[in-house]
Order: structure tokens, then C-alpha cells, then sequence
């Protein structure tokens, strides 16, 4: 079982904590951590584009000029694909991107995902997590001191108002939840910086 130690917001370490092997040390499933992704990207598309054909261009009709004697080119509507504001030839249409993965498959993924960020030592465990007071420059300065540096992803065990607020304004800062966690999240970051209580529910979530 992989065994981290954890710090506080000095980055002061204050104990260890082992985590589940097969959440935290299970192996790398590279294929299915592409699907989860993927899937995930997927289901962001709204699907609203939208291109009018030459049959939902307004205009058309007479034929612009008869077929014969006029030295241009034949031409049957000035809607036609080849015409400025003519109808669009294969363009978009509204449709529905849902590419949905079966639940096995999305734990195994994250499973995965937090497994190479334990081997790679890019996740942090800290005690406890709490602010006095709403403040942006607070939040930086304790990243600094955790070196957090580039992407990270803070994963809290509860709503703590004082702390998205204070993180909400840093680019390089996602703040989630347990129970919304995902591959992706997980994967596009440099850092991964849960609390010791966080540890414990991503573990109950994904031991069922």
C-alpha cells in the first residue's frame, strides 16, 4: 500500500497516511483513461452548430438568367452552393456528442489516474485546509509555499465558501469535490492537492 506523508499549509510535514492500494497503487490502464477522457470531452460539446442548406437559404426561385445565349456560365438559383450566400454543401447540423462509458470502466480510469499522479509524486495530502478570511493573495502564497507550481487541481472534503472565493480568481486553480471528481480533472493538472479527509471520501466512493 502506498504510503504519502502529509503536511500542512507551511508545508510542514505533520504524519502519514496510507492509502488503498487498489485506489492509489492499482496499475496504469493507459487505453482506458484515453476512453474516459475522451468521453468526458465528448459530453462538453453542445452540438448547436448549425449550417442552412441550399433548400433553408432565403432567396432562389427564377432562374437568374435563361440557360442559353448569354455567353455565362448555366445557373438555376442564386442559392446555389457556388454562390455568395448560397446554401453550405455538408456543413453542421444540431446533433447530440454523448459518448457515455459504463461505470466500471470510469472508476477504473480514475483508479488509474490517481495511481500514476501517487508514482509520479505529484500529489499532496494536507491536514486540514482552511482560511481566515477571504483573500486571493492568501491562497497564492500558500501554493507557493506547497510549490504548487502550473496547473492544480484542490480537491476539498466539504463547501468551503472562504476558500473558493479565495481561489476562484487563479487561472491555474480548479477546486472540486469528491463525489465530482473525474479522470480528466484528475489527469490535467501538474499538482494534485487533496485533504487527509478528502483522501477518505474519494476512497469510501470508489471502494463500493
Amino acid at each position: 500500500m502506498p504510503v504519502i506523508k502529509v503536511v500542512n499549509r507551511e508545508n510542514q510535514p505533520v504524519g502519514e497516511i496510507t492509502l488503498a492500494d487498489k485506489i492509489f497503487g492499482a496499475a496504469v490502464n493507459q487505453h482506458l483513461i484515453w476512453e474516459a477522457v475522451q468521453s468526458h470531452l465528448a459530453n462538453r460539446r453542445r452540438g448547436t452548430a448549425s449550417t442552412k442548406t441550399r433548400g433553408e437559404v432565403s432567396g432562389g426561385g427564377a432562374k437568374p438568367w435563361r440557360q442559353k445565349g448569354t455567353g455565362r456560365a448555366r445557373a438555376g438559383s442564386n442559392r446555389s452552393p457556388l454562390w455568395y450566400k448560397g446554401g453550405v454543401v455538408f456543413g453542421p447540423k444540431p446533433r447530440d456528442y454523448t459518448w457515455e462509458l459504463p461505470q466500471k470502466m470510469r472508476r477504473v480510469a480514475l483508479c488509474s489516474v490517481f495511481s500514476a499522479k501517487v508514482a509520479d509524486g505529484q500529489m499532496v495530502v494536507l491536514d486540514e485546509l482552511s482560511l481566515p478570511q477571504i483573500k486571493t493573495k492568501d491562497m497564492v502564497r500558500m501554493l507557493n509555499t506547497l510549490k504548487m507550481k502550473g496547473r492544480t487541481t484542490l480537491v476539498m472534503d466539504k463547501q468551503d465558501e472562504t476558500v473558493r472565493l479565495s481561489g476562484r480568481n487563479i487561472k491555474s486553480l480548479r477546486i472540486l469535490n469528491p463525489q465530482n471528481i473525474n479522470t480528466y480533472d484528475v489527469l490535467d493538472c501538474d499538482h494534485l492537492l487533496l485533504t487527509r479527509q478528502a483522501v477518505t471520501q474519494i476512497e469510501e466512493r470508489l471502494s463500493k
